[in-house]
């Protein structure tokens, strides 16, 4: 995770992004922590920039759909898709065809 927090740091701010940089960080976390917990194989991120927003889109070869359920008080997990909510503009997912699936997230 630490490797992948430091490419998304590293990246936006060569980009121009300091101010999205601690939130990406956290939706990225989020995104390749479920893509390792639910995906198969490898997982692949990629971070794209469009003027003002940048989207970190992370793939695996899990093609079911990320859920954003609201866990148990108690729970210790399954909050990670409505943080990627809260701090996303907006956040998605495609499953093109081939076997991979792409869940996406937009910060401004």
């Amino acid at each position: 995770m630490a490797k992948a927090r430091r490419f998304v740091d590293t990246t936006l701010t060569s980009w121009g992004g300091e101010g999205v940089v601690f939130d990406a960080q956290l939706v990225v976390s989020e995104l390749v922590t479920n893509a390792m917990r639910h995906g198969g194989g490898a997982i692949q991120l990629r971070l794209l920039c469009h003027g003002p927003e940048y989207a970190c889109v992370v793939s695996d070869y899990s093609r079911a759909a990320p859920i954003a359920s609201a866990p148990d008080v108690f729970a210790e997990i399954g909050r990670g898709l409505k943080l990627v909510e809260a701090l996303s503009r907006a956040w998605g997912w495609l499953t093109p065809v081939g076997p991979r699936k792409f869940v996406w997230a937009v910060l401004v």
